[in-house]
């Protein structure tokens, strides 16, 4: 087990949570890839996105439904000040995570966290246990007592 994963591993049990982490052969970087290999519906997969607030040079955790686009106006509204993407070496260096294995948990640096309402539709869903092939099952209500995150509309709306 990675140094990640044990990290991913520690946040639960210190939760309370008794929450196996499922490692696949195959990646499962995208959501389309973790729901195949898991055998659930993309919606269900909580997608960790890290954007960067400007002026504070924090990291806004955003865990969204797999089907969704983040908003990032939308976001930048919640949170306060100007987001912008964030690239590789910051969401490392935040997270303490590469790309593709964000957990939402036990990140390098405590950020500002918002989560996509559509998950509290879901009776389970799935996050990313610390790396790109790797997973953890949890309840939407799980998620917010693990992240203290504050529930959101997030969502890009699509437009006709």
């Amino acid at each position: 087990m990675s140094d990640s994963m044990r990290r991913v591993e520690a946040a639960l049990l210190a939760a309370g949570m008794s929450t196996e982490i499922v490692e696949f052969d195959a990646s499962t970087k995208t959501s389309a890839d973790a729901a195949a290999a898991i055998g659930c519906e993309v919606a269900q997969i909580a997608k960790s996105v890290i954007l960067r607030a400007k002026q504070s040079e924090r990291h806004v955790l955003v865990v969204t439904s797999g089907i969704n686009r983040v908003d990032e106006k939308a976001v930048a509204a919640l949170v306060g000040e100007k987001i912008g993407r964030a690239d590789a070496d910051f969401v490392r260096e935040k997270t303490g995570y590469v790309i593709g294995g964000v957990s939402p948990v036990a990140h390098a640096s405590e950020p500002i966290t918002l989560i996509d309402e559509d998950l509290l539709g879901m009776a389970e869903i799935w996050a990313a246990a610390g790396t790109p092939n790797s997973v953890f099952k949890l309840t939407p209500e799980q998620l917010l007592a693990l992240t203290a995150g504050q529930v959101a509309k997030v969502k890009e709306e699509k437009t006709a």
